[in-house]
């Protein structure tokens, strides 16, 4: 390996220990190479997610996002523009990963740009499935999957990380005037954007939140499918990343859908308990790969 791929390969590790607070603890349970293409995945999302969410007005972050996606193509033909791209360019070329996954997460993050509210739960799939469902695919090619059929629950388990991304930070967007509970469910419940930007709990609150933490709670059981079809420390990493995001879930359950208090999060042993339990419930075993599978 060249010096200037270990460097990038370094840059994404250390990007993804500092900011991927709860994604990293699956990042740990993976084999060397496994994890460096975790890292450089997340360190391509963080950058993408950092220019569509910078303070600057939304033209320049228009622009920076066309730029970026402009060296995207040309890190991937072996020009490079950032430190992260040469790693990113051997993750996609060692793993398979569709470049049109990496150009719908650009896409997720411009959606950003030109709409702060959803009609209905389908758009808001939509969004959820280019900012959240593209990656989970990118990370199934890098854990290793048998069988198409394991597409699917990787989508939905985009989306309910995603939605219960929303829930957690309902407060910091709707201080931005980005509200994602879909607009046909606050009519359902009788219960307001304007009620919303003022953290008003109330009983209609709650039930809309309830409403919302079972539809998570069904995408989640949904998505345990994609265990059976994961190589063996593929599914010891999902079923932290997932665990983790399950236990944010239930603190929010446990709250009663009352994130104005205080924001949600799970201490640091409690992320290691469960990365443990699945490390020690779910010891690698071979997995067995009839002609014709796709995935590593």
């Amino acid at each position: 390996m060249s010096a200037t791929l270990s460097a990038s390969y370094e840059d994404c590790r250390r990007l993804a220990r500092r900011s991927a607070k709860n994604f990293y603890y699956s990042f740990m349970l993976l084999p060397h190479d496994k994890r460096r293409a975790m890292c450089a995945l997340y360190a391509f999302s963080r950058q993408t997610d950092d220019l569509g969410d910078s303070a600057q007005p939304v033209e320049a972050r228009r622009a920076a996002l066309a730029d970026w996606r402009h060296s995207l193509d040309r890190g991937l033909s072996g020009i490079y523009d950032s430190p992260i791209l040469p790693a990113l360019a051997d993750t996609v070329d060692r793993f398979r990963l569709p470049p049109d996954y990496l150009h719908a997460l650009i896409d997720g993050v411009e959606m950003d740009l030109d709409r702060n509210r959803y009609e209905t739960f389908d758009e808001l799939r939509e969004y959820c499935y280019k900012v959240a469902s593209v990656v989970g695919l990118c990370c199934i090619r890098i854990w290793g999957f048998r069988d198409e059929r394991a597409m699917e629950p990787a989508v939905k388990c985009g989306v309910a990380l995603q939605l219960t991304n929303i829930l957690r930070d309902l407060k910091e967007d709707a201080d931005a005037d980005r509200i994602y509970l879909p607009q046909e469910d606050l009519r359902r419940f009788g219960y307001t954007c304007d009620d919303l930007r003022r953290g008003l709990v109330d009983d209609r609150f709650r039930r809309l939140m309830r409403f919302q933490v079972e539809r998570a709670e069904q995408l989640y059981d949904e998505a345990a499918e994609l265990d059976g079809w994961l190589s063996p420390d593929g599914r010891t990493a999902f079923g932290t990343m997932t665990g983790i995001y399950r236990g944010l879930l239930d603190e929010i359950k446990r709250l009663d859908g009352d994130v104005f208090r205080r924001r949600v999060r799970l201490t640091t042993w409690h992320k290691l308990r469960i990365a443990g339990r699945w490390l020690l419930t779910h010891p690698p075993h071979p997995i067995r790969r009839p002609l014709g599978t796709i995935g590593r």
